[in-house]
């Protein structure tokens, strides 16, 4: 049990002065050192007994305030790393989630003395709100850096966030506003960085890459002022919380049986915000110098993320363009490019040993897609925008697929929503039109009506298609000229292009 009482501790940053000089001769040239050491003096500071409280508290701020510069240099090398290996990303996402980790525990330290009116906390009064506003943002960091890697997710930190802002609607300050750090432009307030929270969650981080997660979450930064957050449900009210569980917040289906901890939360103004914004980007194809992103963006990758949010923020949930049927059958999956081009190359039989396969199960089916499971994640290549050829179990073909949404439920399993592309495709040869006669090996995805098609979608390596230069190959019988209409989707490894279709006069 922690003293909050008593005289000056043993500890080399129990004078002011002498703990500012240490946190100035932190080296910063090794940032990732530089952030593991600032985690080890929160966790002192925090745990260590003798402590004035007034004392403990400005020491964790001004050393989480030594730490941000050190912390938003990791994430810019997390996110600008075009293909780290499996090393370097844990090491990254090690350093930022564990700092975040002891930042929380160090700060939920000082609200919970203050809410159980440990002796000497009444010295917080001033800076309660302050440091209420660190205890969320942090743990609202440990939660996004756990939707980077799609989990698995540790739910007792909403029982955190829930217990932290309870006790600043119940103490009145949950309005009050604060600088959150010296160095940010702006203020906040408890009630502000808890909406934050629950709107992220509830805006489907699960089917958003790492980067469109950091902008998601940049972007309900910017909207925060406008969200609405109420005791009572009301018609354009989307989402709602348990204050008195660790349960996540859930969109309304049906009204839940009424408490007093009900605390039911919306876009509100931000929603009109968000459609005027969309419309600045469109428009002026630039991100409005007042939204801070943190980094610099095509402005089609911002629009994507605008359009996301505005699907879940909206009163109405998004709409499944197909129903689900819940069915248990087993699922071939053969990954990447090379995967499907392996598959097609393959006997039509669930050949195991002639294709590099995974076998998941699939859960639910639609017209649209598979929700499916899966038992063990080999390697790292399972991501968001993965592509995926599918061979459901007794089937003879093979249906092109792309992964929409991914979480874990522990490091080894997960859960995967995929995206039906192709029902059925063939790998074909094409080559530049005048090129060289070998081409590349491309699928053309629903082929038995080339021929009479106006239109055709071809899956290609990245790069293959280049603007203005025509494809040509021959398909049952028939030569056929494909003019790029252009990309419809890209990933790691491929490309999903748009073509007009073409017969060619063979003179015969």
């Amino acid at each position: 049990m922690l003293k909050f009482f008593g005289g000056k501790p043993d500890h080399p940053m129990a004078d002011l002065k002498e703990a500012r000089k240490i946190l100035d001769e932190i080296p910063a040239n090794d940032v990732q050192k530089a952030i593991e050491e600032l985690g080890n003096w929160l966790d002192s500071v925090s745990s260590t007994e003798g402590f004035k409280p007034e004392l403990r508290a400005q020491l964790l701020l001004l050393i989480d305030e030594a730490a941000q510069p050190h912390v938003r240099k990791l994430v810019r090398d997390y996110l600008s790393t075009a293909r780290l290996t499996k090393f370097q990303e844990n090491r990254l996402w090690g350093a930022i989630h564990g700092y975040w980790r002891q930042a929380a525990l160090a700060f939920s330290v000082c609200v919970e003395a203050y809410g159980s009116g440990a002796k000497g906390t009444d010295g917080y009064k001033g800076s309660i709100a302050l440091l209420t506003v660190r205890a969320l943002r942090a743990l609202a960091q440990q939660m996004r850096w756990q939707y980077m890697r799609y989990g698995p997710f540790e739910d007792s930190l909403w029982g955190a966030v829930a217990k932290i802002y309870a006790l600043a609607e119940n103490r009145k300050y949950a309005r009050n506003k604060v600088s959150a750090y010296p160095a940010v432009p702006g203020e906040t307030s408890p009630e502000q960085e808890f909406l934050r929270v629950v709107m992220l969650a509830s805006s489907s981080p699960d089917s958003l890459l790492p980067v469109e997660i950091e902008l998601a979450e940049r972007l309900i930064a910017h909207f925060s002022a406008y969200f609405t957050l109420v005791l009572d449900q009301q018609p354009d009210i989307a989402y709602w919380i348990d204050l008195a569980t660790s349960q996540p917040p859930l969109r309304i289906a049906r009204p839940p049986q009424r408490a007093p901890t009900l605390r039911f939360f919306a876009a509100g103004k931000a929603l009109q915000e968000l459609d005027d914004l969309i419309a600045k980007v469109k428009s002026s194809n630039a991100i409005p110098a007042n939204v801070s992103l943190g980094g610099t963006y095509e402005p089609s990758m911002v629009l994507d993320v605008l359009r996301h949010l505005a699907l879940y923020w909206s009163a109405k949930p998004p709409e499944r363009k197909h129903p689900r049927h819940r069915v248990k059958t087993r699922l071939a999956v053969a990954y990447g490019l090379e995967g499907v081009l392996g598959a097609l190359g393959a006997s039509a039989s669930l050949d195991f040993e002639a294709v590099a396969t995974e076998s998941w199960i699939v859960e639910n089916v639609s017209a649209g897609g598979f929700g499916a499971s899966v038992p063990q994640i080999k390697g790292e290549w399972l991501k968001i925008g993965c592509l995926l050829g599918l061979q459901p179990e007794g089937g003879s073909n093979w249906v092109l697929g792309i992964v929409r949404r991914f979480n874990r439920e522990s490091p080894q399993q997960g859960n995967v929503g995929i995206q039906t592309v192709a029902r059925t495709m063939e790998s074909v040869k094409m080559r530049m039109q005048g090129g060289a006669e070998d081409g590349e090996t491309c699928v053309l995805l629903d082929p038995p009506g080339i021929a009479s098609a106006s239109e055709a979608t071809v899956l290609l390596r990245n790069g293959v298609m280049v603007p203005g230069q025509n494809l040509e190959f021959e398909f049952l019988g028939k030569q056929i000229m494909l003019l790029p209409q252009g990309v419809t989707e890209r990933g790691d490894d491929y490309e999903l292009a748009k073509f007009k279709v073409m017969l060619r006069d063979t003179g015969e």
